[in-house]
């Protein structure tokens, strides 16, 4: 998402079978790392709902996280 030399990141949760920018399950989040301090927002109740059903967050996401206490 966002434009050129602007990027905003969406933290989805996503089949790991489907392609990179193919099919999603769900949007979780947005990470934009323009502003200062970095925005990170997230859907703590479905990210936890999703770690909870198995998921696995990849490691860039697994450190957003850690950021957000989560």
């Amino acid at each position: 998402m966002g434009s050129k030399k602007n990027p905003v990141y969406r933290i989805v949760a996503a089949d790991s079978r489907s392609p990179r920018d193919g099919k999603f399950l769900e949007i979780v989040g947005r990470y934009n790392p323009q502003t200062d301090p970095s925005t990170i927002e997230v859907n703590e109740e479905r990210v936890k709902d999703w770690l909870s059903k198995g998921a696995t967050p990849s490691a860039t996401v697994a450190k957003l996280l850690k950021v957000k206490g989560i």
